[in-house]
């Protein structure tokens, strides 16, 4: 072989190592993303096979500690889809939502994303893509709260938090209360 040939089988290897020429993750032939139990959100593969599988008995209790803010104020808060992730991961695995505990307490840079829509509209010029999703844990039993001193740092009112988000003391408070009834942390 020459070496330019090499050089170009070598590139191609280096690129498919680290990602460049595959495929995204969502996008691979022949992989099945389900929805679950939170429809739109937090898509996932279902492995029946895989190793480590949940006691479909077993209640899981978990504080989702969501600070990663988003890039494009459109599309949903990703530690929140992430949190759907979660869900559906169990449910696909045959854990009823029932038995799941799951809270998701945002602050920092995350905030924002629990705005009512007429303070995020009035932010950002769209609607809030998170009030669905927001909804949507809701219905799967999961909690969505904010840090009320991040509430404070940012200049946010009450009143302009999302009806169906819980407004806490602290996320510093509400994962050590959380972590004392033994919730697994999660950090998002």
């Amino acid at each position: 072989m020459n070496a330019s040939i090499l050089k170009t089988l070598g590139l191609a290897a280096l690129l498919s190592l680290t990602g460049v020429l595959t495929m995204p993750t969502a996008q691979a032939a022949g992989t099945q993303w389900t929805y679950p139990a939170i429809a739109k959100y937090g898509p996932v593969h279902p492995l029946p096979q895989a190793a480590v599988q949940p006691d479909k008995h077993h209640v899981y209790k978990a504080i989702f500690d969501v600070t990663t803010g988003f890039k494009n104020p459109s599309e949903p808060e990703s530690g929140l889809d992430h949190v759907a992730r979660a869900v559906n991961t169990f449910v696909s695995a045959g854990v009823s939502v029932k038995n799941l505990r799951f809270v998701a307490v945002l602050h920092g840079p995350a905030t924002t994303a629990v705005l009512n829509n007429a303070a995020y509209k009035a932010k950002y010029g769209v609607d809030n893509p998170n009030i669905p999703l927001i909804d949507a844990l809701r219905e799967a039993g999961v909690h969505v709260d904010v840090c009320g001193q991040a509430l404070a740092d940012m200049g946010i009112e009450h009143s302009e938090v999302y009806q169906n988000v819980r407004i806490d003391l602290s996320a510093l408070a509400t994962t050590v209360i959380y972590g004392d009834m033994g919730y697994a942390y999660m950090k998002q």
